[in-house]
């Protein structure tokens, strides 16, 4: 009984043939490891294949459990609707876990209607789902979501998710389901970033060594430059290795498309007392935060502290402890959160509007954290988490055509009226003139073919 087999999987939709097509030839490393893990699993006689996906409902401070009688889904929206897959959930399982982790949402019926969810399996589960049916495996699933959580939290999941299975008797197949870096070529889905050949290369090689430090101590930056979504489902299949032997076995790794696809096992063997990591990963963590405020620039550190003061006891702190030379000059500036790798909060003012930088960004950085429309407020127990970047911008410099922007060195301003929208420079996707003014039109509700005045500015970021 327990966890009969461990497998981290890609999940490109293009490897199943109604989809890829010849394409499919430029992955055959991939799809043969894939039918190998399906081949194992197969042979290991699961009762239940619990797969962790990337793509299911995400909650940046819980885990997310369906808790359906069943589900089902398609590939319509990558071309072959006719191809399906349904099957029924261990919902005695299900509710297992949940009675053991108290950062879960509950994806039952009242709560699927309550966040207006779509109740189709995702494509994260559909791809690994695909090859284990064509293997024969047709037993009931537990689809799970990731979440936001640092890597101990996501560690300590796993634990608990493996101690659920034992209490139950249950024998279980666990999949995490995760791509590496989107960003490897220049015709990648997140274009490219040196960055990303980098963290695939650091990843696959801590996979192979069962270097769990390593992984959870792996560069936030880097993590997020590479653009990846298969990090936070391997941090929760390696909690279920706690205090165990492992020996990991990766059957390919390839990236033709710009993006990484490896496919590995985890075997388990006796209990192994340096294999329990739990409280120094969590120590480990600790120690990375404090560094936090000791590696990143002094401005950057500012608008932490601002956010820290004020979420922690409503104090905002005194302009007095900025850097001096921020006491000396006036400007506009950007204040942005990010969380995992994604948007947490962005607030700014494109000129001064306060007597001194320094109160400019210890302002914005508050807003950032409180008012963004978009967000609820940031919590305490999420400060850890976070990672920050100041933009100051500099005086903006009207134009007169399309041919005088370069999204990577200048932001934008439009302005129509009393509307007006900005952009800043150098974001992920925003790779013309055209798609940067379409952009900052839409955030200031000015139509798409309206006439607009046209201003351009440079950015210092400080990180």
């Amino acid at each position: 009984m327990g966890i009969v087999l461990r497998a981290f999987c890609p999940h490109p939709p293009l490897l199943v043939p109604q989809v890829g097509g010849m394409e499919l030839e430029l992955v055959r490393k991939t799809k043969g490891a894939m039918e190998t893990v399906a081949r194992n699993v197969k042979e290991a006689e699961p009762e239940v294949v619990i797969i962790i996906s990337p793509h299911a409902p995400l909650f940046r401070d819980a885990f997310s459990l369906w808790e359906l009688p069943q589900m089902e889904g398609d590939f319509g929206q990558f071309g072959a609707p006719h191809l399906q897959l349904k099957r029924e959930l261990d919902l005695g399982l299900a509710a297992k876990v949940a009675s053991r982790e108290k950062n879960l949402v509950r994806l039952n019926q009242g709560q699927v209607n309550s966040y207006g969810l779509s109740t189709k399996l995702d494509h994260g589960c559909l791809v690994p789902l695909y090859y284990l049916h064509k293997a024969g495996v047709d037993v009931p699933i537990l689809p799970l979501g990731m979440s936001l959580l640092p890597f101990p939290k996501l560690y300590n999941f796993g634990l608990s998710l493996r101690e659920a299975i034992e209490e139950l008797g249950r024998r279980a197949a666990i999949i995490a389901s995760g791509d590496l870096s989107h960003c490897l070529t220049a015709d990648a889905p997140g274009g490219y970033h040196p960055q990303g050949e980098l963290f695939d290369r650091e990843f696959v090689d801590k996979l192979v060594k069962m270097d769990v430090a390593g992984l959870s101590a792996l560069n936030s930056d880097l993590v997020e430059a590479a653009g990846q979504c298969g990090f936070n489902s391997l941090a929760i299949l390696l909690g279920t290795l706690e205090g165990l032997e492992a020996r990991a076995s990766v059957l390919s790794y390839e990236g033709p498309f710009g993006v990484g696809y490896c496919t590995a096992q985890i075997a388990a063997g006796e209990e192994d007392p340096t294999r329990f990591l739990t409280q120094s990963l969590e120590a480990n963590w600790q120690r990375m935060q404090a560094n936090k405020k000791t590696e990143v620039h002094k401005i950057v550190r500012l608008a932490m502290d601002a956010v820290e003061a004020f979420v922690e006891s409503g104090k905002v702190i005194s302009p007095e402890e900025a850097p001096e030379e921020l006491l000396k000059t006036r400007a506009g500036a950007f204040v942005t959160l990010k969380q995992g790798g994604q948007l947490r909060g962005c607030i700014g003012t494109i000129g001064p509007t306060k007597a001194t930088l320094a109160q400019e960004i210890i302002a914005n950085a508050i807003a950032a954290a409180t008012e963004d429309p978009r967000f609820s407020q940031v919590e305490s127990e999420e400060l850890t988490q976070l990672t920050y970047s100041v933009d100051v911008l500099g005086e903006p410099e009207a134009i007169d055509s399309l041919s005088q922007l370069d999204p990577e060195r200048f932001g934008v301003i439009v302005k129509s009226g009393r509307r007006r929208g900005l952009l800043l420079p150098n974001l992920e996707g925003v790779d013309s003139a055209q798609r940067q003014v379409a952009i900052a039109k839409s955030k200031a509700g000015i139509g798409p073919e309206e006439d607009v005045e046209l201003f351009r500015f440079q950015v210092v970021r400080y990180r």
